[in-house]
């Protein structure tokens, strides 16, 4: 059922995402009066798994699930249809239309996906408001695992700022885009009650794009029981509201990453947990944990919650987006500069899975949704032929010189491009599967 969920989110998000982005290019070719073949979900290389037509334009899903297509009339795209350019050129064309709305046809999709990953992170933070952990809430400072180790840090530092801006959310995200994005050169820490600036390695960004299965920070926190689940296997063996897990069979555990890691040792086993019982007394108790060792409890974590009426929450869903996008981009410069490699960074739709989980959460589900969107809407405006952005720039080349490119020049360029465009996603196929093993 987990990987069946996985596979589900997937295929939804991605599935929106594209019927969408072809919409944009569908509405405004549409809207130039500009005839439209075919309009699919998925790519359909010698038959579809559906199709219907309706009007001019057939509609259809592929089998092969990378991606979407819109067939424009009078125009050279991923389909390679030479023979439609052979006649003279008619009134409903793409290549008879005026280059200003050549473009927007281009950009039509691009221009959904932004329209749509700033309208979900607006709702998010209308719905959800932002949740983060107080920094001067973690007062027992932090964990850190080996790529944390690397960065200089220790067990129980308690972080105060990054550069010269001051730590008051305790965000691993933060902590991680503020050291690969903004090139933070110093993490101030206070350690065992002295301050100390640490300089952040020359090679942290490639260290931290490395670490996608690592924790590298968190809050160093008691497990204190906060609610248990009915029938749970807590629940059977008495365990108690703020209850203090300190012993798991023979661990002592202090912390909450303990004690869940010491937990997942004991699949469909009898365990025994130590427990602090209102700050005084010990009380030993006794669980079987199924073949899923779960105890069946949630433990306190101090976080804060901030809600945001609708007219708070648009400017906040934009700087999000803009947040996100651009970071995105100084990312890319990054891998472009050899400062982080491909390799370490370039994932298909394994990683991607990864990312949404194997349990359905709606507010993860639709941001990951919202950032693929916008991640969408960034990769096709890169000028490479056989993307939006490579077929915009023969648009505005032709705006800016008036000399439209040849039509082999653009078959040329284009088969080019999606060449590229293949060897990339070969790449970042097994980029993801050498991960595996």
């Amino acid at each position: 059922m987990g990987l069946f969920t996985t596979i589900i989110q997937v295929i939804l998000s991605l599935s929106l995402l594209v019927v969408l982005h072809e919409g944009g290019h569908f509405a405004a070719a549409k809207f130039f009066k500009t005839k439209v073949e075919k309009f699919y979900l998925f790519f359909n290389p010698w038959f579809s798994l559906f199709k219907i037509k309706k009007g001019e334009t057939e509609y259809g899903i592929g089998w092969l699930p990378f991606g979407g297509y819109v067939k424009i009339a009078g125009m050279i795209d991923e389909s390679f249809d030479k023979k439609q350019l052979e006649g003279e050129i008619q009134p409903w064309e793409f290549r008879a239309k005026p280059a200003w709305q050549r473009l927007i046809i281009m950009l039509g999709g691009i221009i959904v996906n932004i329209i749509l990953g700033v309208a979900i992170f607006i709702a998010l933070t209308w719905a959800y408001g932002s949740e983060y952990i107080p920094n001067d809430q973690v007062t027992y400072g932090i964990k850190v695992d080996s790529i944390g180790m690397k960065l200089g840090l220790k067990e129980g530092d308690r972080i105060l700022s990054l550069g010269d801006k001051s730590f008051t959310k305790f965000d691993r995200g933060i902590f991680i885009s503020n050291i690969i994005i903004n090139d933070v050169k110093t993490i101030k820490v206070n350690r065992n009650g002295k301050v100390i600036d640490l300089p952040v390695p020359e090679n942290a960004a490639s260290i931290l794009a490395k670490a996608k299965d690592n924790f590298i920070i968190s809050p160093r926190l008691p497990f204190v029981i906060d609610s248990i689940s009915p029938n749970s296997a807590a629940a059977k063996a008495g365990f108690k509201k703020k209850d203090r897990i300190i012993k798991v069979n023979n661990d002592n555990t202090e912390w909450m990453e303990e004690v869940r890691a010491d937990i997942k040792k004991y699949p469909d086993s009898d365990v025994d947990f130590l427990v602090l019982r209102n700050n005084r007394d010990t009380i030993l108790l006794k669980a079987h944990l199924g073949n899923d060792a779960i105890l069946g409890v949630s433990p306190y974590v101090p976080v804060k919650i901030e809600k945001y009426t609708l007219a708070q929450s648009i400017p906040r869903g934009i700087s999000r987006s803009w947040n996100f996008i651009s970071g995105q981009v100084k990312a890319f410069g990054k891998i472009i500069s050899g400062k982080i490699a491909a390799k370490d960074s370039v994932g298909s739709v394994i990683s991607m899975g990864k990312m949404f989980g194997d349990t359905f959460d709606a507010q993860k589900f639709w941001t990951l949704t919202g950032m693929l969107s916008l991640l969408l809407a960034f990769l096709n405006l890169l000028p490479i032929p056989g993307l939006d952005g490579g077929h915009a720039v023969f648009v505005i080349y032709e705006m800016i010189t008036g000399r439209k490119p040849s039509d082999k020049f653009v078959e040329v360029a284009t088969t080019i491009g999606f060449f590229l465009l293949i060897a990339l996603m070969v790449f970042a196929l097994g980029n993801d599967i050498r991960k595996l093993f």
